[in-house]
């Protein structure tokens, strides 16, 4: 069996999807440096802007994807959406203020939650990432 990846379907897609996913991949691959990188440098709090940046766009542009319609034009993962969007800047509150133990959790069940989980999700058939 030979796998092949297009990425038609995703470019085809509304302009909301492939800002939703891109910005998502590159959030995923940051947030793997971060977890390698040492913790507290400059580099770490300027890829940390950078990916809490990202990971805004990504909650945000996920208000105007509506192919799962549960309530209204909305489905549970829009709930998500919300929770990312109110936990980035506690989590950045809590690096500020020295809370580093708080901080590692919040990044840690948001890239869990908002990227793995999630992302895995959109691989399910009938889903343009499966395509």
């Amino acid at each position: 069996m030979i796998l092949t990846i297009s990425l038609a379907p995703l470019l085809e897609a509304a302009p909301a999807i492939p800002l939703h996913a891109f910005a998502a991949m590159a959030a995923f691959v940051l947030n793997l440096v971060q977890f390698a990188a040492p913790k507290g440098t400059l580099p770490h709090r300027t890829i940390g802007w950078i990916w809490v940046a990202l990971m805004a766009g990504v909650a945000a542009s996920s208000f105007w994807i509506h192919q799962i319609r549960l309530v209204g034009p909305f489905s549970p993962i829009h709930l998500l959406s919300v929770f990312t969007l109110a936990m980035l800047p506690l989590a950045v509150w809590r690096a500020r203020t020295h809370r580093v133990a708080d901080h590692r959790r919040a990044m840690i069940l948001l890239f869990t939650g908002a990227l793995l989980v999630a992302g895995l999700f959109t691989l399910l058939p009938g889903r343009i990432m499966h395509r």
